[in-house]
């Protein structure tokens, strides 16, 4: 193609070339992303000019080095990532990249959903598939002049997750709970919503939704799915909250976001202080949403969390997991230790949690 120009795919198990994309990397002002499980590379004369990496259907670590931008090498790159992308069965593709590639991706049919100017830009590969996601919330709406929202992973539902759930209703004509749909926790995202779904049926005027890729999602948060590291990107907190408010949020009426207070996890309570910021800063041309932070719910001194119940989980120590989580929270655990093949496992979580016989 261009002399002596190759490109390649580079699989994260091989540790020479790895530590070779890493320094590249750095010497581009971006770090080694851990999610990424395949990279291309382009190399000159076996020297490394370009790479990028995909995670899922995120393409990101896009760099080209400045000695060959605009020779067409950064489009080549872009177009195998793409392709390699839909070989690998995701056609739908989110690209977390810097600034100054936002034209090259343009040029390769992405559109921006929104960007923290300067510096980083989020785009997908459809110009209408957030906004249909939009209309879809619309016919979810409910009447009412206070309408709130609450985020949650449930990892597994607890007594701290209804509580806030129940102290947020009590303050709303409707409140909306997400429940953050990335299937990458300790328990199945089928699971969650169910248990959640069940814990909370007796509270009125409330909607649990499935959540989607655009909300904390690996493309609009990646952070918060490595938070174990301490590793927290305020640029991500930004795209994420910006999604939010310019187009979940309008589309049913929120004007209330709850969230717990966090004593714990430092990522957590950082991204609640920049949520105050970006749904309430008047530099966004939208309605500001006003940030309610509640009391954790406590046993003995401690606030509640899910983490908390997997720590415990692990020594089966199910007699103090009891204090923690609601009853059918509870039931699950267990079943989980219930010697039977899995399909049965499944079969009975099912009907226990969906009321199905």
């Amino acid at each position: 193609m261009f002399g002596n120009t190759v490109l390649a795919q580079v699989k994260r198990a091989d540790n020479i070339k790895m530590a070779a994309i890493t320094r590249f990397l750095r010497e581009n002002d971006l770090s080694i992303d851990t999610t990424v499980d395949v990279f291309i590379t382009v190399t000159q004369n076996d020297r490394l000019i370009a790479c990028g990496g995909i995670a899922g259907n995120i393409i990101k670590c896009v760099a080209v080095d400045e000695t060959v931008r605009g020779e067409g090498i950064a489009l080549t790159l872009a177009t195998e990532l793409i392709n390699l992308a839909y070989e690998r069965q995701c056609p739908h593709l989110f690209i977390y990249t810097k600034t100054q590639n936002e034209a090259l991706f343009k040029q390769c049919g992405f559109y921006t959903i929104t960007s923290v100017p300067g510096m980083m830009v989020l785009m997908e590969n459809s110009a209408t598939r957030l906004q249909r996601y939009a209309s879809y919330l619309t016919t979810l709406r409910q009447a009412g002049d206070k309408i709130g929202c609450i985020v949650m992973n449930a990892n597994p539902f607890t007594h701290g997750h209804r509580y806030l759930i129940q102290k947020a209703a009590e303050q709303c004509d409707w409140l909306h709970v997400f429940l953050v749909k990335e299937d990458t926790s300790r328990f199945p995202y089928e699971d969650r919503l169910a248990l959640v779904r069940t814990g909370t049926a007796d509270i009125k005027r409330l909607t649990v939704h499935r959540g989607s890729e655009y909300i904390i999602s690996r493309a609009t948060f990646p952070c918060y799915f490595i938070k174990e590291q301490g590793v927290l990107n305020h640029c991500h907190t930004e795209i994420d909250l910006k999604i939010f408010r310019q187009f979940l949020a309008p589309a049913l009426g929120i004007t209330h976001r709850f969230v717990g207070t966090e004593p714990w996890c430092a990522v957590t309570a950082a991204y609640n202080e920049d949520m105050r910021h970006w749904l309430q800063t008047p530099s966004l041309p939208v309605p500001p949403i006003e940030l309610v932070e509640i009391e954790r719910l406590q046993y003995h001194g401690m606030a509640i969390s899910a983490s908390w119940v997997r720590k415990l989980l692990v020594k089966k120590d199910f007699s103090s997991i009891d204090k923690l989580v609601p009853e059918v929270t509870r039931d699950y655990l267990e079943s989980m230790f219930v010697a039977r093949p899995a399909h049965s496992v499944n079969g009975k979580l099912e009907s226990t949690l969906t009321g199905e016989k």
